[in-house]
């Protein structure tokens, strides 16, 4: 296979989605679009669903990008154009582990992430909480993998089960 040009970077939250877009950028030079800067606001202001897709739909018309995330209200976007889903389907411990642990470095550091926002202790103590997301999330998007890998109408999928695996596979990409 050519190196893609068009990427999805898939899994559920801590499984290092931004982590790898990053990585995939500076070794294939493609432009990353972080999605969480396209879809909260300071003060962490969600952007309608339709602005979401908007702002989706123009990255993907594009020839050449990275996703970090694929949500609910314009998935299917970024899937019609990928030439390439990774997707990082670790162990619920790992990604749960990591996300323990970025979380309360955030907290502690006060970490700017996207768009001016930072974690505070009552979001991480809230409903909506990113760790009880994970929790809920983790099987969902799980099955949503498993299922794209098996469907041979969509783009290929790398479904990456531990970093190890995923290493190799990056240090055998070329170099743009």
């Amino acid at each position: 296979m050519s190196a893609p040009s068009r990427i999805l970077v898939y899994g559920v939250y801590g499984a290092g989605k931004s982590t790898l877009a990053a990585r995939l950028a500076d070794r294939l030079g493609l432009p990353w679009h972080p999605v969480d800067d396209l879809l909260w606001q300071p003060g962490w202001v969600e952007v309608p669903v339709a602005e979401q897709r908007d702002r989706i739909t123009r990255i993907c018309r594009g020839e050449r990008w990275i996703i970090d995330g694929a949500y609910h209200g314009w998935r299917d976007v970024p899937l019609a154009r990928a030439d390439l889903v990774v997707a990082l389907d670790y162990p619920r411990w790992r990604s749960f582990g990591r996300l323990l642990r970025r979380t309360v470095s955030r907290l502690v550091t006060g970490e700017v992430i996207c768009n001016g926002n930072r974690e505070t202790l009552g979001s991480v103590l809230s409903r909506d909480s990113i760790l009880l997301w994970h929790v809920g999330a983790f099987g969902r998007a799980r099955r949503r993998m498993r299922a794209w890998q098996a469907d041979p109408t969509g783009p290929p999928v790398l479904r990456f089960g531990s970093p190890a695996e995923l290493d190799r596979w990056v240090a055998g990409l070329p170099r743009r």
